[in-house]
């Protein structure tokens, strides 16, 4: 099967014009099994990992009650951000599972807010926060292989503890900010072609094969993210998941789950956060 739609313009080419609407089934289905064969590994393959051992006292002793996490800053953005990008997916997919309504309005009010979430965002994680706290690091990727060799048998040393964030956070992020500014930048160009309150409409700002392969973008972009909010929904209630979750809601985790999962050294000794 095709993955995208094509159509011969009035010049006879053959240009693409949007993705195979079987996607978002594909995408969806995507997110289900990696639900379920991730349960079942939990539950039936996972091996439980060695103690790492307690944490050194004196950084034990510089852990608060409770540790911050997110500041309120972060805490809207993320709330904003997922509110926009579910309006996003449900006005962009429902239509096409058969549920008709005046969506594009709405969709695209959502998309600028999203986009203007993303440039917050991006400033805010620059200027004011710990900026390569979210990317995987050497201790990350050894944890992986231990990981592997423990599926298979082996005995191998206790993974390090992560800092601020699990390696799990720091994946699904990269993930989610490839397809979130993949779908910022083409939406914000596919606004020349709808009429809004803010320029003039402009569907020939590009030609037929330059638009083409910005809805193909924008599409594959989409698609993704209904397997990835999937995703992240299923880790967000979790039960060994939730400190984190409440982390996002008030801001802040209990002192005994950061010292019992986390490395205070690697988080910052102060455990802080901006």
């Amino acid at each position: 099967m095709d993955v995208m739609q094509l159509a011969n313009n009035p010049w006879g080419q053959v240009v693409p014009i949007h993705i195979a609407w079987f996607l978002m089934w594909l995408s969806l289905a995507a997110g289900l099994a990696f639900l379920a064969a991730h349960a079942l590994f939990v539950r039936f393959l996972a091996k439980p990992e060695a103690d790492a051992g307690p944490v050194a006292p004196e950084l034990a002793a510089c852990v608060p009650e409770k540790t911050p996490r997110h500041s309120l800053a972060a805490r809207i953005f993320h709330w904003l951000m997922a509110a926009a990008m579910l309006t996003l997916l449900c006005t962009a997919f429902l239509p096409r599972a058969g549920l008709r309504f005046d969506w594009v309005n709405i969709h695209w009010i959502a998309g600028i807010v999203l986009l203007l979430a993303i440039v917050f965002h991006l400033g805010h994680a620059v200027f004011f926060m710990d900026f390569w706290s979210i990317w995987p690091d050497r201790a990350d990727l050894g944890n992986v292989w231990n990981g592997v060799l423990r599926v298979l048998g082996k005995t191998v040393p206790a993974s390090a503890k992560p800092g601020k964030y699990p390696l799990g956070n720091k994946m699904y992020h990269l993930a989610a900010l490839a397809c979130g500014l993949c779908l910022a930048a083409t939406g914000a160009l596919m606004l020349f072609r709808v009429r809004t309150p803010f320029f003039t409409r402009d569907p020939y700002l590009f030609g037929d094969l330059t638009w083409g392969l910005v809805y193909l973008l924008h599409g594959f972009a989409g698609v993704a993210l209904i397997a990835l909010s999937i995703i992240h929904v299923y880790f967000a209630l979790r039960p060994e998941k939730l400190p984190i979750t409440r982390a996002m809601i008030f801001g802040a985790m209990d002192r005994r789950y950061v010292l019992a999962h986390h490395d205070p050294k690697r988080w910052g000794c102060d455990a802080g956060t901006k």
